[in-house]
């Protein structure tokens, strides 16, 4: 009976001692969760938090006054459903004008953005002594705040172009480039692609510096030329930052609001004005708040489907490739 009762001491002893072993790795382990969930939150927390309240919030807001008549100012706040919608596509021409504007602009700016930039990143990318000079000053254009550029090539279409037009003679600085509806258009097509263009080239660098040489190397051994080079080597490989530089442009293209007000304004007689400038004016001029939300909410859908299917498209050719 002695050594029995020793035995079951003992196997007490031991359950017990399982038993704080398992306690004191659990409580560790909730520790360790906690110390994890503490540093995510010292972390995430405040961008979180700013973005919930700089953009979820006035998202929603938005959404809510798309389906008001607030004006922006009073308090006064009244349900009217989708009036504002049919507005928009029944009596607003000025809106509907502008979304083909802002259409028409967008595929020229993107053509126009990533074929010069892939150039330009090309022509870098060769081993020449003033490669490195030539990246920065073709790339400081993306340094300049929207409105300053604007205003800059402002000056620069009125009085530098006018300048140079009597000096020279040549019609086309002679043009009045921001007074006359069609060279307005590819006014602020030259801003945006000379600033565009830059920030476009320095993903297409970072592209090209990862094809290998030596598969380059074999194709000109085997007799291959420039063009095919680009065509069928090239070109698949720098597919996936293709994809990225088209969503880049087609969505900064569609939003494009400083060069256009800097520049224009929207004029002459409105017909430069883009959707974000429309929206804008609507909204904060003319003091329809509903209606430029709805005009917002239209754009929001639009602008999202249209880089939804780019990036899908854009992603199976980089498979297919």
């Amino acid at each position: 009976m002695n050594n029995q009762s020793k035995l079951d001491n003992v196997d007490g002893v031991v359950l017990t001692n399982l038993k704080n072993s398992k306690v004191s790795k659990s409580v560790s382990l909730n520790k360790k969760k906690l110390k994890d969930i503490g540093l995510f939150a010292l972390f995430v927390g405040p961008v979180l938090l700013a973005f919930i309240i700089i953009v979820l919030i006035p998202f929603f807001t938005g959404i809510y006054y798309a389906f008001t008549d607030w004006n922006g100012v009073t308090g006064a706040i009244k349900w009217v459903g989708l009036d504002n919608f049919k507005y928009l596509f029944t009596q607003d021409k000025q809106f509907q004008s502008s979304f083909i504007l802002t259409t028409k602009y967008t595929v020229v700016a993107i053509i126009l953005t990533n074929a010069i930039g892939f150039g330009l990143a090309m022509l870098v990318t060769q081993t020449f002594k003033t490669r490195n000079i030539l990246r920065t000053v073709f790339f400081m254009p993306n340094l300049i705040g929207g409105l300053l550029l604007g205003f800059i090539w402002q000056f620069i279409f009125v009085k530098g172009f006018a300048s140079i037009g009597q000096l020279t003679g040549i019609p086309l600085f002679n043009l009045a480039w921001l007074g006359d509806a069609s060279t307005a258009f590819w006014g602020i097509v030259i801003v945006s692609v000379w600033q565009g263009a830059g920030y476009i080239m320095i993903i297409y660098i970072a592209a090209l510096q990862n094809v290998p040489q030596e598969l380059i190397e074999a194709a000109k051994i085997d007799g291959a030329n420039r063009w095919q080079i680009l065509r069928h080597i090239t070109m698949p490989m720098v597919a996936p930052a293709v994809t990225i530089c088209l969503f880049l442009t087609t969505a900064s293209s569609f939003k494009v609001f400083d060069a256009n007000l800097s520049l224009t304004g929207g004029g002459p007689f409105k017909s430069t004005e883009m959707l974000a400038l429309n929206i804008y004016t609507e909204a904060f001029v003319n003091n329809r708040y509903g209606v430029g939300e709805a005009k917002a909410l239209i754009f929001f859908i639009v602008v999202a489907a249209i880089t939804i299917i780019q990036v899908t498209i854009s992603k199976k050719k980089e498979v297919e490739s």
